[in-house]
């Protein structure tokens, strides 16, 4: 083999085992293995919900999440809602901005240490300074005319600026999923208040009812006690009833309102502009709810994927704190044209330039670097520790909703049964009443039992259609296409590159 030939095949072979110990810097930043359980709470998932209202819930286990799960509940009106939630909210728009931000800063990094900078310069002085001794004047006054261009490059040879793009490009990553997590929690966030102040509507119109009812036995205790047929007691029990009542419908009208203003800024409306509320019997809870295994879950929530990049973003930030400690080679060269008058520094005899290099080894920091990589390697053990604790939160979520909505359902049968007994007797007690069989208070008792029935069932109805939309929300897979954490994730491959 030819002299050139084993010095080229040398050059090789160091560029290869230098970008080798580049790679293993630092920890590969794959996230730690997590348990999978069998199911997500400490009681096996059933394979649907008890019948209520006439809709029993299939659990879909291992069925895809749905994006635009709102639409599920069959309501035009819901689905405007969150639409205009999802176009019009500020907070969405100033969390978009800042990703769009962090996109820029990442292209400028990635140009600023993996490109040559050129800059161009230009220099026009006129100045008196010290003549040399004895050999002329003391001081002699001269012009110098300086145009030149001028490179610098500084060899990647040990990967730093690499994993530093790969960092910063994970942190990009982590404000992508953060903003897809920011846009899910607003949609069930529209969704939740929409179902609440439907809930609030129909319980305050249950309320008056009773305020109304409470006040009309009220007024007969009264002439009943004004003729002597009942005793005083009876007439302040029923006048304490009648105000107990009344006392709390003020807090479910403030509730009510509370809640449509928070639902008007989630809008991104002003208060004043609160949407009515909903009709709560045209909310249907879908059928078919899907359950992720607990091996998709990881791959869909975006909280987790965030964890995910931040621990890779801390695995990168090791590396560029162990290459730090290497040396660093850095390549300047210029050219140009310069004189003492402007004709000489324009002319062929004014060409100037200068080429070098410089290496660069640190050798005291006073233990700075090693206090930077272990405070790296800290950082990242507790990206690890944060990751899992993410996922550990992100079953808890799963099992809670999940227990929730079958509890609920359980109640909202029991509450529907009682509600249409109820409703029963009191169309029995109505019509008796038509007749003649019994007096007005019979019918107006019954109507109060009636409404109170009602008032549960309407709680529980919304209960369990708020856990259904919390389990959509937990089940992940972003409510849009996910264009912005693959953007994202396409510059870290671009700055690991």
């Amino acid at each position: 083999m030819s002299l050139p030939s084993m010095t080229r095949s040398s050059i090789s072979l160091a560029a290869a085992s230098l970008l080798a110990a580049a790679c293993s810097f630092g920890p590969n930043g794959n996230p730690p293995a997590m348990p999978e359980p069998a199911h997500y709470g400490a009681d096996p998932l059933p394979t649907q919900t008890v019948p209520a209202q006439g809709v029993t819930q299939q659990f879909v286990v291992g069925a895809k999440a749905v994006p635009q799960w709102w639409r599920t509940f069959q309501s035009d009106d819901l689905n405007a809602l969150v639409d205009e939630g999802l176009r019009n909210s500020p907070t969405l728009a100033a969390a978009d901005k800042n990703l769009t931000a962090a996109r820029e800063q990442l292209r400028a990094q990635i140009g600023s240490n993996m490109l040559p900078s050129i800059d161009a310069g230009g220099q026009v002085t006129r100045q008196r300074a010290l003549g040399i001794p004895q050999a002329g004047p003391n001081t002699f006054l001269y012009n110098v005319f300086v145009g030149q261009l001028q490179a610098q490059y500084t060899f990647d040879i040990f990967g730093a600026a690499r994993l530093a793009n790969a960092a910063l490009a994970s942190r990009v990553n982590v404000q992508a999923y953060q903003f897809d997590a920011a846009r899910r929690a607003l949609a069930a966030n529209i969704v939740t208040a929409a179902i609440s102040a439907a809930m609030l509507d129909a319980q305050v119109q249950t309320t008056e009812r009773l305020v109304a009812l409470a006040n009309d036995q009220a007024r007969d205790t009264q002439r009943r006690y004004e003729l002597g047929a009942v005793p005083h007691s009876d007439l302040l029990n029923a006048q304490q009833s009648a105000a107990s009542l009344a006392a709390s419908l003020p807090a479910a009208r403030q509730q009510l309102l509370t809640t449509r203003h928070a639902l008007a800024v989630l809008l991104g409306r002003t208060p004043d502009q609160a949407p009515p509320p909903l009709d709560l019997a045209l909310l249907h809870v879908p059928e078919q709810v899907p359950v992720s295994v607990p091996s998709d879950l990881l791959q869909a929530r975006p909280d987790i994927e965030a964890a995910d990049a931040t621990l890779k973003a801390a695995a990168a930030e090791v590396g560029v704190a162990t290459a730090q400690m290497f040396p660093s080679l850095t390549l300047n060269a210029s050219m140009g044209q310069g004189g003492f008058s402007w004709p000489v520094a324009v002319s062929g005899a004014g060409a100037i330039w200068s080429l070098g290099a410089s290496l660069t080894q640190p050798i005291f920091r006073g233990g700075a670097l090693f206090a930077q990589r272990r405070a790296a390697v800290a950082s990242y053990e507790a990206s690890v520790s944060q990751y899992k604790q993410t996922v550990l939160a992100a079953f808890q979520n799963v099992a809670d909703t999940l227990a929730a909505l079958e509890h609920d359902t359980q109640s909202l049968d029991a509450s529907n049964i009682a509600a249409q007994t109820a409703q029963r007797s009191f169309d029995e007690t109505s019509a008796r009443y038509r007749l003649g069989a019994v007096p007005v208070t019979a019918a107006r008792a019954s109507e109060q039992q009636y409404r109170n029935a009602r008032l549960d069932e309407i709680r529980y109805t919304g209960a369990r259609l708020n856990d259904t939309a919390a389990l959509f929300q937990a089940m992940g897979n972003p409510p849009v296409d996910d264009a912005h954490a693959a953007s994202a994730s396409t510059g870290a491959a671009t700055a690991a590159q």
